[in-house]
């Protein structure tokens, strides 16, 4: 049951046995040393590369938020040296949301400023805007113009300057145009729908709960009230007043002055020319090299991509269409 003392298999290893084994021990011990070499050599490349990509990362980064500060900051202000004649470009719908006072304001008063600038010439292709933002360029370019009196502005018309891009125009001190130039619209709108008789098919009940009469004046999906369309044509009378007042301000006598002419009627460049609405014929180029007599045209508006430019006034357009029904000369 018991093993004997002098059983052989509890006799003591050998010499060469212990060798073996201590061989075996150290073979294994340098495996696993290997081993742990190369994970270890593994992870400090790896660490290694990520560090350096995670630089290359916050240097793209950091690259591209100083250009956006560089190209924010610079926008529109670079100075052109030696002489030249400025232009300033009014693009496309007048409202706060696409082209508004503040960007064209900026554009002319740095035109204006420039020294070697031999004078300014304000390219307009609009059908037009909110009175209020076109009020403000013009009352800015006839400020400047008291600031620079040396300095000459003429507009020049590409395809289409109505109602509210004509407003601004009047500023000038001569305008230019194409025959075939749309010019005019002098006379202001209010846009808005009524979608009263549609709910009554489709059976929806209009609530409206107001603290004041009035207040839900011109809703689009509320009956049409006399007094409130009557309160809003004196508004767009007033409004409309004004207009005429800057036009006949800037044209002055060379206005053939008709009823018809500030009904919101357009006409061809052609004809507006003979109703005093323009001076004469003539592009940038013509005007830069034969008016001011600078043929260097330098650029002071900021500079927009045409996908840009559509995407905003389109936003503007459906903005100003079905969710502010506000005056507009257009």
């Amino acid at each position: 049951m018991f093993r004997k003392k002098n059983d052989p298999t509890l006799s003591a290893p050998s010499e060469e046995d212990v060798a073996k084994m201590l061989n075996s021990t150290n073979k294994l011990a340098a495996e696993n040393t290997k081993i742990l070499a190369t994970i270890a050599r593994d992870y400090l490349k790896e660490r290694k590369s990520r560090r350096r990509w995670n630089w290359v990362l916050r240097g793209l980064v950091l690259a591209y938020v100083g250009f956006l500060v560089f190209a924010w900051v610079s926008k529109g202000e670079s100075t052109p040296r030696g002489a030249h004649t400025a232009l300033v470009e009014l693009n496309g719908l007048i409202s706060p949301n696409a082209t508004n006072a503040d960007d064209v304001n900026g554009s002319l008063r740095r035109a204006f400023r420039s020294k070697d600038a031999a004078g300014v010439i304000l390219r307009i292709n609009s059908p037009g805007g909110t009175p209020v933002q076109a009020a403000k360029i013009n009352e800015e370019i006839l400020r400047l113009k008291e600031v620079y009196p040396e300095k000459p502005f003429h507009v020049v018309i590409s395809d289409v300057c109505a109602s509210g891009g004509y407003y601004v125009a009047v500023a000038a001190d001569t305008i230019y145009a194409h025959p075939s130039s749309i010019v005019g619209s002098i006379g202001v709108r209010m846009d808005s729908f009524g979608f009263v008789d549609a709910m009554k098919k489709v059976g929806v009940e209009r609530r409206l709960i107001t603290a004041g009469e009035d207040k839900g004046m011109l809703d689009p999906f509320s009956p049409v009230e006399p007094t409130q369309v009557a309160h809003a044509t004196d508004m767009l009378k007033e409004v409309h007043q004004q207009f005429i007042d800057a036009v006949k301000k800037g044209r002055g006598d060379k206005l053939d002055i008709r009823e018809e002419l500030f009904d919101g009627l357009f006409w061809s460049g052609q004809r507006a020319m003979e109703l005093g609405l323009i001076d004469e014929f003539a592009g940038v180029k013509e005007v830069a090299r034969d008016v001011i007599g600078e043929k260097k045209v330098v650029l002071y508006s900021p500079k927009k991509s045409a996908w840009e430019k559509v995407l905003k006034d389109l936003g503007a357009e459906i903005s100003a269409t079905f969710f502010e029904p506000s005056l507009r000369l257009y």
